[in-house]
């Protein structure tokens, strides 16, 4: 009984102990959290040091505001010595996050900060500022997301090569990883905005969430101009000339190396050398030892390229059965899409952009593309002049989210609206027919929406 008695008094102790001491770990992180953000760093520094030491595990916000006080000193430190060592409390600071908060921190993102500081601070080698964006982006599935970081990497590698430090197929590898990274950072902001949209336009947006619009049309913004320097950077590097001499040198010997085949295949796509011999043949000796997604497309845009649309068709539909990886079945799809527009199939043309869509919601040409076809269909849909002009607000509507969703393509997506928006019914006609704030349904054509008449 007494043993007991003992027992329960020691874990009543116990208990009591930590909830003083987690109490003591709140108290500290408020004063640090409340010096921190009016940037009394005087003040908030030896709070900082005491979380670190005695309550390392309490909030995130130990470093979240502890990464953002030590970017300010380290940026207003003149002396050399003293910014070292403030970079060295930074460095500190990214991993002791990692270590106490791996769920609420992408180790990618995290790596890529402490690549970014040595690099803006002139920290090593550019092989090791590199090196250490590489880590970054392998440490984890989710890589890195920060627009900038993107750049530096891929410009750190970029230099390399023009310095013969690495050679020209890790440059394609790692702008082909890059590349990807963005097209999914893209899809998941797109995905968020396609939503958003449509609530905003129901009436029904918050406050917070017409934050959230902003925000991600924002972020669409970046990654189209990072996707662009990266294009650029790669244009300079190589082109038609110098890799199609280093390549049929080698085609002999390596003709039965799939390996090798996919890669030369993938880099002369990317390059756009897609009428040379060379290509044709890598892409015949490919698809015949191992025929995968990527041979098929190759063969379908050749096909496509001579007007076979049959044969090019086969081949699109062929690669999407062979496509493992969702997220690349866009492309095919859109070039399904465009064969079936250029046959006049517009449903079926339509019915493979929402598909490219439902993969790829950042696809805005392929919003562009259905705008162009309503337009198109205009005189066959509707039972008068009203209703068929009416069709050109709802090619507006889509081109205008064709610029949303792809900022790199938003001026001559809006170009196209404000021409569809000049063939609508204007407001005298909209007067004339009583028709403000109504509906027109098109479903007397393949189209089968209805557009809202805007209100007068």
């Amino acid at each position: 009984m007494k043993t007991n008695m003992k027992l329960g008094f020691l874990l009543v102790s116990l208990f009591m102990i930590q909830n003083l001491f987690a109490q003591d770990c709140i108290q500290k992180l408020n004063l640090f959290n409340e010096s921190a953000k009016v940037k009394d760093y005087k003040t908030a520094m030896p709070h900082y040091k005491d979380l670190l030491k005695d309550c390392p595990s309490t909030s995130v916000v130990t470093y979240q505001r502890g990464e953002k006080m030590l970017k300010d000193l380290i940026e207003k430190e003149k002396d050399k010595a003293k910014k070292k060592e403030l970079i060295d409390k930074a460095v500190k600071n990214y991993k002791l996050r990692l270590e106490h908060f791996p769920q609420k921190s992408n180790s990618g993102d995290i790596y890529a900060k402490i690549a970014t500081l040595k690099y803006e601070n002139k920290i090593g080698s550019k092989e090791e500022q590199y090196e250490s964006y590489k880590k970054a982006w392998n440490s984890s599935e989710k890589h890195i997301t920060d627009p900038k970081s993107l750049l530096i990497y891929f410009s750190l590698l970029v230099n390399l090569y023009e310095n013969d430090e690495k050679d020209i197929k890790e440059v394609f590898n790692t702008y082909e990883d890059v590349s990807f990274g963005i097209e999914n950072l893209q899809n998941e902001k797109a995905a968020k905005l396609k939503k958003l949209i449509k609530k905003k336009k129901e009436g029904s947006l918050s406050s917070r969430e017409g934050k959230i619009l902003k925000n991600s049309e924002i972020y669409l913004d970046y990654y189209a101009k990072i996707q662009s320097s990266l294009d650029s950077k790669l244009s300079k590097l190589a082109d038609c000339s110098t890799l199609i001499p280093l390549y049929n040198k080698e085609f002999e010997e390596k003709k039965e190396d799939v390996d090798w085949l996919k890669n030369v295949s993938s880099q002369l796509f990317t390059k756009e050398c897609t009428d040379s011999d060379l290509f044709i043949k890598v892409v015949d000796a490919k698809h015949d030892l191992e025929p995968t997604a990527a041979t098929a497309k190759y063969l379908g845009k050749l096909s496509e390229d001579k007007k076979d649309y049959d044969k090019a068709l086969n081949y699109y539909k062929e690669s999407v059965k062979l496509q493992d990886k969702t997220s690349k079945k866009s492309t095919i799809y859109y070039n399904i899409a465009n064969i079936y527009k250029k046959k006049g199939q517009y449903a079926q043309a339509r019915s493979n952009y929402r598909k490219a869509l439902d993969i790829k919601p950042s696809f805005g040409y392929a919003y562009l593309k259905i705008a162009e076809m309503y337009a198109k269909s205009a005189n066959n849909c509707g039972d008068n002049v009203f209703n068929k002009q009416s069709v050109y607000w709802l090619a507006e509507e889509y081109a205008r989210r064709a610029g949303r969703v792809q900022p790199s393509i938003k001026k001559s997506a809006n170009s196209a609206a404000d021409s569809y928006a000049g063939r609508a019914p204007q407001k005298s006609d909209i007067f004339q027919k009583n028709m403000s704030g109504k509906t027109v349904t098109f479903d007397s054509c393949w189209i089968g929406e209805s557009v809202k008449v805007p209100s007068i």
